[in-house]
């Protein structure tokens, strides 16, 4: 297949990104005649002629704002006007046509672009969490379903090959995002990505001490560590580039980077630094070695990591003017090239070599021209993402080699790399040692240095800054309370029959509904966890609102609003849940004692439509919760049942909760699928509206552990 393809021309990705970058060219052209078309419309002269001659005058501006806002014309979103002028011109662009000519032109090209990205690697099309970005980033809809999607799957602890699929794609994917958005200033940042510029702000910060303080910006940090024995012995005592390239895998996990002392050939101390790629899984909040930080790392010389190693660095005590060589994989070897790029260091330092293995090396230029400049790819590696050919230059060295491995992240693995160098590209690894010559000698001092991001509090304090314990559950251990970062909760209520609601509680004499009026309340609760400390998960529960379960009295649960969730009397009693994942089924039934069954639903509750479709249940919900108010948090008492006794779980919730009175929602039932839509089906809550609802588009949450009770 690969030599058919060789034989009928150059590869389909190749193609797809050259043509993304004539596509580019057109965009940018009709963006600069919008931004002179801008200009001459707010040019004084013709300024002062519509004032002196109305009648031509103001016919000649309506004719050019006509040109730049109308949907035949420029569209007039993604236009440079001085003085602000922009939010005008976006404002009728907005009532006239709002889509502009440049930014869609764009878009094809970002398209284009993804479309090359998964011609080799069409499996990260089909990973649902990727599926679900790329449609919502690159569909003209919700703005903020980009941002739902993304955290669904950076907060994923099982997504480490959709994170590694978003490395050469994200910034198509943002850009995509940015130029159709509305506001006409924020088209600047996603322009200069539409375009393949790369954005910097600025020179990474200079040697200067005054500008290394740990605490300006508050971004980086860099901390001594000692290695174990067995680690000590697993780092190499001569200096060599695949003896670089593995002590960078054996210490890679940890976000640490070494600083070697090597006597070279000639007798001269060197110093070798050598710093590893993104260590798999979610974003972490202690260490710039993750998904997060080689984004910002990507398109920001003053990134976390960058800063880190400067201050790695500055503690190891390097002389100014000494030779420094600079080895890095993946996210590492793009931080060293930002270093490199950074005229006051290199001022500092003599940046003999950089080398960059996995790692984009070619759009960057060191701020020294005699520093040697070394990028080894693999070409199945996307996340270097070449793109395009590189004029040659004495002081770089290019292999971009076709590795046996295909395998994606497998082949952008830094061990798979070392491999390749031994065994399909030895000449490569000749060159660069060739080239590392003054560093070939024995290694007499190494310093490792674990890296930080800037200080920052827990995720989710001070609300869910809670003591945890930890519980064995059919699923693995799981802490308690369970702590819900990012969700959104619609709850239907519904006024019922009170004998139909008691047919559905435990057949004791003690638990009985709560009346109002009449009836009795079943609440039908719909969640989106988009993380959460047991992953996220969608959630549909049934659950009937109960007395207290030894005094009951008339207004318990008018009394229990004004009372602390801890020392309410009132709950819900769950008498059917579905939820998204194994480890959500095994928390609910095993710690809370809630009867769940597994069951995928696609929620939408954050837009002034709710939406749910979970047909492997046989229900759906759809419409409007209509015009809100704002009410207290939302606690809750829920209860469940094991064996001869009652569990009580506390849910505490900090949020924006509303109520809404007078909602236009339906319930759908599809067939009885299971025991949510069949106690839905014996409430008949699909044959009337919802009483009320309370909706929270946005709350942190945490549930504690269940308490038994003896009733």
């Amino acid at each position: 297949m690969a030599a058919q393809r060789r034989a009928c021309g150059p590869p389909a990705e190749e193609m797809l990104r050259e043509c993304a970058r004539d596509v580019v060219a057109v965009a940018e052209g009709i963006r600069e005649v919008s931004a002179r078309t801008s200009s001459v419309l707010f040019a004084p002269a013709l300024t002062g002629s519509a004032r002196r001659r109305p009648r031509t005058g103001l016919a000649a501006r309506w004719a050019l704002l006509r040109t730049l806002t109308n949907r035949h014309g420029l569209g007039g979103s993604a236009i440079v006007a001085p003085d602000g002028v922009g939010h005008l011109l976006g404002a009728a662009g907005e009532a006239l046509g709002r889509e502009s000519l440049a930014a869609l032109v764009a878009v094809t090209s970002l398209r284009l672009r993804i479309a090359a990205v998964l011609v080799d690697h069409p499996e990260f099309g089909h990973d649902p969490g990727m599926r679900r970005l790329t449609d919502a980033v690159t569909a003209d809809r919700d703005p903020e379903a980009a941002v739902r999607a993304l955290r669904a799957l950076l907060k994923d602890r099982g997504a480490q090959r959709s994170l590694s699929a978003l490395a050469p794609i994200l910034a198509e994917l943002l850009a995509v995002r940015g130029l159709l958005d509305e506001d006409p200033l924020s088209d600047e940042t996603a322009w200069a990505l539409a375009a393949g510029r790369e954005l910097t702000a600025g020179p990474v910060t200079g040697f200067d001490a005054s500008h290394l303080s740990v605490t300006d910006k508050g971004e980086g940090a860099a901390q001594a560590v000692e290695l174990s024995a067995q680690e000590a012995r697993s780092l190499v005592t001569e200096g060599s580039f695949l003896g670089f390239l593995r002590n960078i895998d054996a210490l890679a996990g940890e976000a640490r980077v070494l600083v070697q002392e090597v006597r070279g050939p000639d007798g001269v101390l060197r110093y070798v630094v050598q710093a590893p790629g993104t260590a798999p899984g979610r974003p972490r909040d202690d260490s710039p070695q993750d998904f997060a930080g080689a984004w910002r790392n990507l398109f920001l010389t003053d990134s976390p990591y960058t800063r880190s190693i400067l201050l790695a660095i500055r503690d190891h005590g390097i002389p100014r003017g000494a030779d420094l060589a600079l080895v890095g994989h993946g996210e590492g070897g793009i931080a060293l090239l930002n270093l490199a790029q950074d005229d006051e260091f290199c001022r500092a330092y003599r940046v003999t070599h950089v080398v960059a293995v996995g790692a984009q090396a070619d759009d960057r230029r060191p701020a020294d021209p005699r520093t040697w400049v070394a990028g080894i790819t693999n070409r199945y590696d996307i996340v270097p993402a070449l793109d395009g050919p590189v004029a040659p230059h004495p002081n770089r060295y290019r292999v971009d080699y076709t590795g046996p491995t295909r395998e994606f992240p497998l082949c952008h693995l830094l061990r798979v790399y070392i491999d390749h160098l031994e065994t399909v590209i030895p000449q490569a690894r000749a060159d660069v040692d060739r080239a590392l010559a003054p560093y070939r000698g024995p290694v007499e001092r190494t310093r490792v240095y674990r890296l930080r991001d800037r200080g920052r509090p827990p995720e989710g304090y001070p609300f869910l800054a809670v003591p945890t314990t930890s519980l064995a559950t059919s699923a693995g251990p799981v802490d308690v309370p369970v702590r819900y970062y990012d969700s959104s909760a619609a709850h239907l209520c519904f006024p019922v029959d009170t004998d139909v609601a008691r047919s559905l509680l435990p057949d004791v004499a003690w638990m009985v509904p709560t009346r109002l009026g009449r009836r009795a309340l079943a609440v039908l609760s719909l969640y989106e966890h988009r993380c959460t400390t047991i992953g996220p998960y969608t959630e549909l529960g049934l659950s009937v609102l109960v007395d207290d379960l030894w005094r009951p009295h008339a207004y318990d649960l008018a009394a229990d609003l004004l009372r602390r969730a801890d020392l309410r009397r009132t709950g819900r009693y769950v008498v059917a849940l579905a939820v998204g994942t194994e480890e959500a089924r095994a928390v609910a039934e095993e710690v809370w004692a809630q009867p769940a069954v597994g069951g995928s639903a696609d929620v939408e509750l954050q837009g002034r439509e709710l939406r749910v479709h979970a047909p492997e249940l046989g229900v759906s919900v759809e419409g409007r919760p209509g015009p809100g108010a704002r009410c207290p948090e939302a606690d809750w008492v829920l209860y469940g049942r094991r064996g001869e006794s009652t569990v009580r779980t506390l849910v505490r919730a900090h949020g924006r909760p509303r109520i809404h009175a007078r909602p236009r929602l339906r319930l759908r039932l599809d067939g009885a699928h299971g025991p949510l839509a069949r106690h839905l089906q014996i409430l008949e809550l699909d044959a009337v509206r919802p009483g009320f609802v309370l909706s929270s588009p946005r709350f942190t949450a945490y549930r504690s552990a269940g308490a038994v009770l003896p009733r």
